[in-house]
């Protein structure tokens, strides 16, 4: 699905408009950002599985910014093959590229006794190889630019082996690790990226997973926080900051220790 005007709205004259895209856009923190970011003077091209919701989002955000605000673009992350083209259509639509923000997720429940390949399969392939597949997109375009933003929406779950969920801590601890990667190659040609780590944010996922959830703030405000982190070009960012220092603890408790805890 794609939008067959590709002239930017006329908002701010006189200012090139930037352009952006967010992968897993259609709710949760990925409809936050794409309406923090078009209210803030970007194009935007918004692209999720779920086309219903995807073009709700994108004709609410341009009736209330300007037309041709929002692009969206129905697209599976596993459907790796046809990310190359897709990423090369985008980027003609939106007439260049200047951050890409990867936010597709998925953790179905887990118990602490299932061991679910098929769930296992699927949280590596939508939350690491689905960003690695569109990120290099990304990292190749802006290399040879000298210039760019990337932005993963990590989690602060990756930050060690729980006993919950096993896989999804792997798939974003590995996410983190491939950011640290880009971020070492692509500085040095003007390009930055930035590790976002959420806690607990008021979404699906954290109702499906959390049992006693605590500071959750709402989507749009982890957008704000993270889009001030993207201005910033920070390199790690724990989304609200105070869970950094959660994390902080988290790994440095010895390993003995950290094995009987329940979460």
């Amino acid at each position: 699905m794609t939008s067959t005007n590709s002239t930017p709205p006329p908002t701010r004259p006189l200012e090139p408009q930037k352009r952006a895209i967010v992968v897993g856009a259609s709710s949760g923190i990925g409809a936050a950002l794409v309406r923090e970011l078009a209210h803030s003077g970007y194009r935007v091209a918004a692209v999720a599985r779920r086309e219903a919701k995807l073009q709700e989002l994108s004709d609410l955000v341009n009736t209330a910014v300007a037309p041709q605000t929002v692009l969206p673009y129905s697209h599976n992350v596993t459907n790796y093959d046809e990310i190359p083209s897709l990423f090369q259509t985008i980027v003609q639509a939106l007439g260049g590229l200047d951050m890409i923000i990867y936010n597709a997720g998925v953790q179905p429940p887990v118990t602490v006794d299932e061991y679910n390949f098929e769930k296992d399969r699927k949280m590596l392939e939508v939350n690491l190889l689905g960003a690695i597949a569109w990120l290099n997109q990304a990292a190749l375009r802006f290399e040879r630019a000298k210039q760019g933003q990337i932005v993963g929406i990590g989690s602060i779950a990756g930050d060690r082996g729980r006993v919950g969920s096993p896989v999804y801590n792997t798939s974003k601890a590995g996410f983190a690790t491939y950011l640290e990667s880009l971020r070492n190659r692509l500085t040095r040609h003007g390009v930055s990226v930035t590790t976002i780590k959420p806690g607990y944010v008021d979404t699906v996922l954290l109702a499906e997973n959390a049992a006693k959830p605590f500071w959750v703030i709402s989507p749009q405000e982890a957008a704000v926080q993270i889009h001030k982190a993207a201005r910033r070009r920070k390199q790690t960012v724990y989304v609200p900051a105070r869970w950094g220092l959660v994390g902080l603890i988290i790994r440095h408790i010895p390993s003995i220790i950290f094995r009987r805890l329940s979460f």
